[in-house]
Formats: structure tokens, sequence, C-alpha cells
């Protein structure tokens, strides 16, 4: 199972706890690890990404293993500490302001 944090209004949206698990068959991507969310949370379809083009809506931000991964392309693999469970995928609404 791979752990996914989410951002509070994403939560509320989804009517879920901060934390939620998802299964992904085959190679763990960006793009499978969403595509399992909203199977699993219809609720955020739309919300990380855009309904027809699945591009990244803007001011949100994915991490894995510490690391920035936004601008990855959606099709590369995630790290193996996130693809077994051992460190959570985190989606983050990106802040700004000074």
């Amino acid at each position: 199972m791979i752990r996914v944090v989410l951002p509070h209004h994403l939560q509320t949206l989804a009517r879920c706890a901060r934390e939620v698990t998802v299964q992904v068959e085959g190679t763990v991507t960006q793009r499978a690890l969403l595509d399992a969310l909203e199977e699993k949370y219809p609720m955020l379809r739309g919300t990380v990404r855009e309904h027809v083009t699945l591009k990244r809506r803007p001011r949100v931000r994915f991490y894995a293993d510490g690391e920035d991964v936004t601008h990855d392309p959606p099709d590369t693999r995630l790290p193996d500490s996130v693809a077994t469970g051992e460190e959570p995928f985190l989606i983050v609404g990106a802040i700004a302001g000074g």
C-alpha cells in the first residue's frame, strides 16, 4: 500500500484522514498513484489534476522521499521507499507570499 498525505482542503472534500492509502498495480509512478487516488476518492478528480489534460494544477506540489518531484514527468518511477509505503507521497498546496 502506498501512503498519501493530503492537504486539509482535500481531506475535507474527500471526507478522509490526513493520510490515506492506495494500491497501485505495476510500476509506481505519479500518474499511476494519482489515477489510484482518484479512483478511490472520485471527489478528488479535477482537484489535483485537470479533468481533460490530466496535467497538475497550478499551486499543487508533489514530494516523494523528501524530494520535490512536482516537475518530474508523470511516468517517472517513484522512489522505492514510497512504493513500499515506508515513506508517504505528499501532495501540498503551494503558498505564495512574503
